[in-house]
C-alpha cells in the first residue's frame, strides 16, 4: 500500500512532476511502448480525440498535443490489463461493491457482454444478440415510453449521440438525462436568453488577443492542462489575468512547459496570474456586482468607459442593472464575496484598461444554487465594453468531458426545441415526442418513486457522480434493467437493477471496423470546432460493438419493423450517419467533406457575429441581487450554537470526473489518500482539533434526512475561514437531491452547508 502523507508541494504545475506522472502511467498500465506510440496520435489530424477533457487543439502545430491528464485517459483505456468472465467468476457482485472505486477501475478493460445473474450474485457472459433482446422486452413492456431513462456521458460521439436521440425520440420519450445536467447546464440557462447562445463565443485564436482574461471558478491545472499553454503566452505577451478562486491553485500560480526545453533545462516556470482573489465559496455574484459598481462608478465620474454605441445597438436592459447596483451596498459586496472593497474595484481597473477581455468560468460558478443569476453577472461585465462578438474578447464556458458540448447539439436534451422535432418528424415520418424528459437530479426521483422502470446509460458512472448517493443507488436498485454501456469496470455496474446488462464498447483510441472499413467519428470542443477522431490500436477485445453498432441493434430489436431508420446500413458506414445529421441540423451542411479537412470546422455561433437570437432580439443585461438566502446562510440561523461551514466538492490531480487514476494529488500535497477535508488553520483551531485530526463530516438540511461522510483527515490549507474543500465521489452523499441551481437544474455541490464532528473511529 502506497505511503499516506501531506507533503507541501513547491514545483510549478507541469514541468517534470507532469513528465514522471506520465511515466508512472504507462507502467502502471503495462504499456510502456504501446502507450507511447498511442500518444503519439492524440488529437492529431489522422488520430484520436483525446478522451479527456474538451479543451480545443492548436493547429496540430507539435506531435505532442496532449497533458498529463491526458495521458491518465489514453493509458487507462489502452491498458494491457482485462476484465473478463473469468474475473465475474471469482467475485460476486458483492465482494465488487466492496471495493473502492479505483480497484474497480483498475481490473482492466471489459472484453464480453456480462448478465446479471441473481441466484449466484454473479456477472456472466451473454450473447450480444439476447442482451439487445433482453433489453427491447424491457422497453416494450413498459405501459408508458416515460417509464425509460436513458442517460448519456460526455464521451459519446456526435454520430453515436445522433442515433441514440432517433431511437429515443422514435421510442417515444424525451427522458435524456446527462452530465451537462450536473456540470454546465447552468451555462446554457443563463446565456441562451442573454446572448442566444448557450455556447462559449470564443475562438482559441482568441486568447492571443486578449489584453485580460478573467477566470471564475476553475483549475486548469487538473481539469483541463492544456489551456495553461494559451494561458503562460498570453501572461508572456503581457495580458492580465485575473483568478477568483477560493482555494490557492498551483495551475493558476505558475507552469513549466514541457516542450519548452530552456524552461525544463533550468527547472524554470511562468507565472500565471497577474491577480488572484480568494474569494470565499459561493462569493462570485457579489465580487462580479462589485465589480459592475465600480466600472459604472467610473463612468459616471470621467465618461468614456462604457461602449455606448455597443450599448445602444445591441443591448437592452442596462437601466435596470444600474438601479440593482446603486442598491447594493459595499458592505454588503464585502460580507457575500469575501473581498475587500479595494480588491473588486482593483480587479474592475483591470477590467477597465484593458481593450479586449476573456471571462472564463468552470463548475465552481456552475454547481450552486444562483449559478445562472452569477454567470449573467460575469456577461453583464463582458457587454458593458463591447466584449462580445470582437477578437480577442468573449465569455469562455470550459467544458468538461471530450464531447460534452457535441452531445447537446446533436439533441441529447431533455427539453428539446420544437424545431428540432418538427425536423425529425419531416425527415423520419414519425412524431417525436413533445413534453419535456427527465434532467439528471430528476431522472433520480422518478427511479426512487417507481415512475421509471428501466435505466441505460451511455457511458459514464451515474451511481458515483451524482448527488445524495445513497438515495441514487436505492433508485437504480429500484429499477427492473439497469443497462451501462461502457469500456471499465465502475461503481455503477455493482448498484443494479434486479436485472442488469453491461455492454462493453469500442474506446476512443481503438480501431473500429465495420464492414471492412475503418471508421471515424466526430466530436465538439469547447469552442465549437467539430473534427474527426481515428481509433489506432486494435480493440482489447473481438467481442466488443462499437457505440454506433451498440445503438443501431438495440433500435432495431426494439422499434422492429415500425421503424424507417436504416439502422443496420447506418451502423456499417458512419459516413452515411453524418449525412442524416446533415439532414437534420443545417448548421453541419456538407459535413463529410468539411470535417475531412484536417483541423475540421466551426459551427455558427451567431453571438460572436454579434447576431443575437433573443426574444429581443438584442443581448440582455440581467438585474440580479446578491443572495442572502443560500443554503449556507439558513443553516447558520438554525445552528447558532455550531459551527457550519460551507463544503465544495472538488477533483483529485490524479482524477478526471468520477474516474480515479491513482491517489496522490501532487499540487495540493496529499499523496495515497483521499479521505481528506482542506480547511483554514484557524479553523482547526477554533474546532478544538489539530491537522491531522479525524473528523466525520454531516449535512444540514431541513428535509429530515440524515447525510453523513465519515473519517477525513484534516489538512490545514490556504482556504477562506469558514469553507472547506473535499474529494468526490466520496463526498457526493453529502449533497442533498433537492439542493439545484434555480432555473438549470444542477447539483448544487460545490456549496454544501455542513458541520465537523471529531470522528468517533480512531485513525
Amino acid at each position: 500500500m502506497k505511503e499516506q502523507k501531506i507533503e507541501f508541494y513547491n514545483g510549478p504545475a507541469g514541468g517534470w512532476g507532469a513528465l514522471n506522472s506520465v511515466k508512472n502511467s504507462l507502467l502502471a498500465q503495462d504499456i510502456p511502448l504501446k502507450g507511447a506510440k498511442t500518444l503519439l496520435s492524440a488529437n492529431q489530424p489522422d488520430g484520436f480525440d483525446c478522451p479527456g477533457c474538451a479543451w480545443p487543439d492548436r493547429n496540430h502545430a507539435s506531435t505532442f498535443e496532449f497533458c498529463e491528464n491526458g495521458v491518465k485517459a489514453v493509458a487507462a483505456e489502452a491498458t494491457a490489463r482485462r476484465a473478463g468472465p473469468e474475473f465475474f467468476a471469482q467475485h460476486t457482485v458483492r465482494e465488487l461493491a466492496a471495493q473502492s472505486d479505483f480497484w474497480l477501475e483498475d481490473q482492466g478493460r471489459l472484453t464480453h457482454p456480462m448478465v446479471y445473474d441473481a441466484v449466484s450474485d454473479h456477472y456472466r457472459p451473454v450473447e450480444w444478440d439476447a442482451a439487445f433482446a433482453l433489453i427491447a422486452q424491457h422497453l416494450n413492456a413498459l405501459p408508458d415510453p416515460d417509464q425509460a431513462i436513458f442517460y448519456t456521458s460526455g464521451r459519446t460521439s456526435n454520430e453515436a449521440a445522433f442515433l441514440y436521440q432517433l431511437f429515443v425520440r422514435e421510442f417515444g420519450t424525451n427522458n435524456f438525462p446527462d452530465c451537462s445536467n450536473m456540470c454546465h447546464e447552468p451555462s446554457g440557462s443563463a446565456m441562451r436568453p442573454q446572448i442566444g447562445v448557450g455556447k462559449g463565443t470564443v475562438e482559441l485564436v482568441d486568447f492571443e488577443k486578449a489584453d485580460a482574461i478573467f477566470i471564475f471558478g476553475q483549475n486548469p491545472g487538473t481539469n483541463h492542462p492544456r489551456m495553461l499553454g494559451e494561458l503562460r503566452a498570453a501572461h508572456k505577451r503581457g495580458a492580465r489575468i485575473v483568478s477568483f478562486n477560493p482555494l490557492r491553485e498551483r495551475g493558476l500560480e505558475r507552469f513549466a512547459d514541457p516542450q519548452d526545453k530552456l524552461e525544463m533545462a533550468t527547472f524554470g516556470s511562468t507565472p500565471i496570474s497577474t491577480h488572484y482573489l480568494q474569494l470565499r465559496v459561493g462569493g462570485d455574484l457579489a465580487a462580479v456586482k462589485g465589480m459592475i459598481k465600480h466600472v459604472l462608478e467610473q463612468e459616471a465620474a470621467h465618461g468614456n468607459v462604457l461602449d455606448h454605441a455597443f450599448i445602444a445597438e445591441h443591448t437592452t436592459g442596462l437601466d435596470a442593472l444600474e438601479r440593482s447596483v446603486r442598491e447594493e451596498s459595499w458592505q454588503v459586496l464585502e460580507q457575500e464575496s469575501g473581498l475587500t472593497e479595494a480588491q473588486m474595484r482593483g480587479a474592475a481597473d483591470v477590467y477597465i484598461g484593458a481593450d479586449s477581455v476573456i471571462a472564463c468560468w468552470g463548475m465552481g460558478i456552475t454547481q450552486h444554487m444562483h449559478s445562472v443569476a452569477t454567470i449573467q453577472m460575469i456577461v453583464n461585465l463582458l457587454l458593458l465594453r463591447g466584449n462580445l462578438g470582437r477578437p480577442g474578447a468573449g465569455a469562455c464556458p470550459v467544458r468538461g468531458h471530450s464531447n460534452v458540448q457535441g452531445d447537446r447539439t446533436m439533441g441529447i436534451w431533455e427539453k428539446p426545441p420544437a424545431a428540432l422535432l418538427d425536423r425529425l418528424r419531416d425527415v423520419y415520418g414519425f412524431e417525436p415526442p413533445r413534453a419535456n424528459g427527465v434532467d439528471t437530479v430528476e431522472a433520480i426521483a422518478h427511479m426512487r418513486d417507481g415512475k421509471a422502470r428501466v435505466f441505460f446509460a451511455m457511458g459514464g458512472n451515474f451511481a458515483s457522480a451524482t448527488p445524495d448517493t445513497y438515495a441514487t443507488w436505492k433508485a437504480l436498485q429500484r429499477c427492473d434493467l439497469t443497462v451501462h454501456v461502457t469500456t471499465k469496470l465502475n461503481r455503477s455496474h455493482v448498484v443494479h437493477g434486479r436485472e442488469a446488462l453491461i455492454l462493453p464498447c469500442l474506446g476512443r483510441t481503438e480501431i473500429d471496423m465495420q464492414n471492412g472499413a475503418a471508421q471515424g467519428v466526430t466530436v465538439e470542443d469547447s469552442m465549437s470546432m467539430v473534427h474527426i477522431s481515428v481509433g489506432i490500436n486494435p480493440p482489447a477485445s473481438e467481442h466488443l460493438l462499437s457505440e454506433p453498432a451498440i445503438v443501431a441493434r438495440l433500435a432495431q430489436a426494439t422499434l422492429s419493423e415500425r421503424s424507417r431508420v436504416p439502422w443496420a446500413a447506418l451502423a456499417a458506414d458512419y459516413a452515411l450517419i453524418r449525412d442524416e445529421i446533415e439532414k437534420v441540423f443545417p448548421d453541419f451542411a456538407r459535413f463529410n467533406a468539411r470535417v475531412a479537412v484536417p483541423g475540421g470546422f466551426r459551427l455558427r455561433n451567431t453571438a460572436s457575429e454579434r447576431v443575437w437570437s433573443t426574444a429581443s432580439g438584442k443581448a440582455t443585461f440581467c438585474a440580479h441581487d446578491v443572495p442572502r438566502d443560500t443554503p449556507s446562510h439558513r443553516a447558520r440561523e438554525r445552528l447558532r450554537d455550531e459551527i457550519v461551514f460551507t463544503l465544495l466538492t472538488t477533483r483529485s490531480h490524479d482524477q478526471y470526473n468520477t474516474t480515479i487514476y491513482g491517489m496522490d494529488d501532487r499540487y495540493r500535497g496529499v499523496y495515497g489518500q483521499r479521505r481528506v477535508v482542506f480547511i483554514h488553520a484557524e479553523d482547526i483551531r477554533a474546532l478544538g482539533l489539530r491537522d491531522g485530526d479525524w473528523v466525520d463530516i454531516r449535512t444540514v438540511w431541513d428535509d429530515g434526512q440524515e447525510r453523513r461522510a465519515d473519517r477525513f483527515k484534516l489538512v490545514a490549507y490556504d482556504i477562506p475561514r469558514g469553507n472547506l474543500a473535499a474529494y468526490y465521489p466520496e463526498t457526493n452523499p453529502l449533497v442533498p437531491l433537492s439542493s439545484v441551481a434555480l432555473n438549470a437544474g444542477t447539483p448544487a455541490s460545490k456549496s454544501i452547508p455542513v458541520v465537523l464532528q471529531r470522528s468517533a473511529e480512531a485513525a
